[in-house]
């Protein structure tokens, strides 16, 4: 069957923050850029980012790069590369200031610069005391960014295809990316996107769990098609848990409302962070802070009739203060929880928020692969934000880095792919038929097997599987016990049909092929969890404590590298962490606590 073809300099997938910079970088630099995206632009996930964008500006207080450097890396548990790590936090001042230029409406203190708050795990000095660090655009930064690029890009005329999504990578027999070949949503039409730059920037796969901050479009469609074709995901097991998500609901209430100085609070009343982290308190990192609300919860001092939630405080706060700096959080407050915080604290309990892994890349986010022993260069493939791996984030993410990785590595990934096409003169290379035919094979199975098993069945028993087994908390049988049952979901996937295709539109196939993303994540994260026999970060195993050999569970000895989980085989690799930074001196491994 033959199928359409576009061609272009440049094809993004996912028009997030990361996206869209890269996208204004490929346009600017006067390459033929297209976008596909599910959604319009201004309403991808990037918009429910809430409280900031990290950058050491000192606007408010003496602050320096390598200070944020040093928190990055500790706030990782080591696990994050240094090198890329020096990158994103000694350009994250030119990023903000450009981002500024762009006529981003940031909050302004009384002399007229960036406003910034305090945010957890951010300090002054080598970890002496919280430092204000986060840019803030009240509590609705991510929004503010989005249409500011947006605008940007409009007037550099990039080309943007709206409710398409990307179904599969194309590659040649030498490995070279050549595009992607992609659904229009309302048509059904199948069109293959021909570019000598592809970029990937498809954001998380949060919908894996069965509750998430994330949006219904976070299916994981970057990793998912990059494991198909071949390439590796790297460190799928570290997942953060946002410390506050509305209990029940799950929609995210920002650490920026701690930074303004909310306190979390036990059924007594109690301030327990100070027994967890005496020095940050409140601003600790966040799976630090959401493993002492899970304790509070399980050692029976959670609120409510189930005991199941801790509380938020703010009502110490001035209202002016909350109706100036969070009244996103207010209206949210009240829609989801029926608590206004001006008078009563808010419900909170741990949610699924943050993919610390993803596709690998190297600082200038070029994808890198195994090859012969070594990491290679993926020809012609880009990734950033979320959706890929690095390793800035490691085993943990700090708050307000994740906008910071989208602006320095979606502007990488545009200038290494404007370079990498200026610097080739070649024509475009043929789209492979085999690649055609491996995308119309996985719609005509959608068509052909109408006793399959149901997309909503299948994915609400990945869900509950990846919450109950793979979670907060962590425990050798259960995770043992989660392989198994995931990896039958997984033989259930593959049999997913669509039975009555007279009563359904193309959402259907979109649900169908999203899942076939979403379990590709989910395997990966359980399988490589499974195998990580030590804590880490977000990853905290019950057979893997806090002694003086190994501080917080952590085992250097044996496990200070990155998992590489292969689709081919379900099969696990490691590669070391990079702890030699570009300039400056190594950050030495020490016992994590704050």
């Amino acid at each position: 069957m033959k199928i359409t073809q576009r061609t272009f300099d440049a094809v993004i997938v996912g028009a997030g923050g990361a996206g869209l910079r890269a996208a204004l970088q490929l346009s600017e630099s006067g390459l033929r850029t297209a976008v596909l995206t599910k959604v319009f632009p201004t309403r991808s996930h990037t918009v429910a980012a809430q409280g900031g964008v990290a950058a050491s500006l000192g606007n408010s207080e003496e602050d320096h790069w390598h200070w944020h450097m040093y928190d990055t890396v500790k706030g990782s548990d080591w696990l994050g590369d240094q090198d890329a790590i020096e990158f994103m936090c000694r350009k994250a001042n030119e990023v903000v200031i450009e981002l500024e230029h762009y006529g981003m409406p940031f909050d302004r203190t009384d002399a007229g610069k960036i406003y910034q708050r305090p945010f957890g795990g951010h300090m002054s000095n080598f970890g002496e005391k919280p430092v204000r660090r986060s840019c803030a655009a009240a509590d609705r930064t991510g929004h503010a960014m989005l249409h500011a690029l947006y605008q940007r890009n409009v007037r550099a005329n990039t080309q943007f295809f709206v409710e398409w999504m990307a179904l599969d990578l194309i590659r040649d027999a030498e490995g070279e990316v050549l595009g992607v070949t992609a659904l229009e949503m309302e048509t059904g039409e199948i069109v293959a996107f021909q570019a000598k730059a592809t970029i990937f920037a498809t954001g998380g796969a949060g919908r894996i769990y069965h509750s998430s901050t994330n949006a219904f479009i976070n299916t994981g469609d970057g990793p998912g098609m990059a494991a198909r074709a071949g390439i590796p995901l790297e460190d799928m097991e570290f997942w953060q848990f946002h410390p506050t998500g509305v209990a029940g609901a799950g929609v995210l209430i920002t650490e920026g409302v701690r930074g303004e100085g909310g306190i979390l609070r036990n059924s007594a009343g109690e301030r327990f962070m100070e027994r967890y982290a005496p020095n940050a308190k409140d601003l600790a990192s966040r799976d630090v802070v959401s493993r002492a609300m899970v304790t509070e919860i399980n050692e029976g001092r959670g609120c409510g009739p189930h005991k199941d939630f801790v509380l938020l405080d703010i009502t110490h706060l001035d209202p002016k203060v909350i109706m100036q700096r969070l009244p996103g959080i207010r209206e949210i407050s009240i829609q989801f929880a029926n608590v206004d915080p001006i008078k009563e604290p808010i419900p909170v309990v741990p949610t699924c928020h943050y993919q610390m892994g993803g596709i690998p890349t190297n600082y200038v986010a070029q994808v890198v692969a195994p090859s012969g022993g070594k990491d290679a260069i993926v020809p012609g493939f880009y990734a950033a934000g979320e959706c890929a791996c690095a390793s800035v984030h490691g085993a943990n993410r700090l708050g307000t880095n994740s906008l910071l990785d989208l602006l320095v590595f979606g502007k990488s990934a545009g200038e290494s792919a404007a370079e990498d096409v200026k610097k080739s003169a070649k024509a475009h290379k043929p789209v492979p038929q085999e690649a055609i035919e491996r995308t119309l094979s996985r719609l005509d199975r959608l068509e052909t097997q109408k006793d399959g098993a149901d997309v909503r069945e299948t994915l609400l028993a990945m869900q509950r599987t990846m919450q109950n087994h793979c979670g907060v908390f962590r425990f050798a049988d259960k995770l043992k016990e989660g392989v198994a049952r995931i990896l039958d979901v997984q033989r259930d996937a593959q049999r997913i049909g669509i039975k009555d295709k007279s009563k359904v539109f193309n959402t259907a196939r979109a649900e169908a092929l999203e899942l076939d993303n979403l379990i590709e994540v989910a395997v990966a994260t359980m399988v490589s969890a499974e195998a990580r026999k030590e804590s880490r970060g977000a990853h905290v195993r019950d057979d893997a404590p806090d002694t003086p050999e190994n501080p917080n569970g952590r085992d250097d000895k044996n496990w200070l590298k990155h998992t590489l989980w292969f689709k081919d085989g379900n099969r696990l690799d490691y590669k070391p962490v990079q702890l030699n930074p570009l300039t400056v001196g190594t950050i030495e491994l020490k016992k994590r606590a704050y």
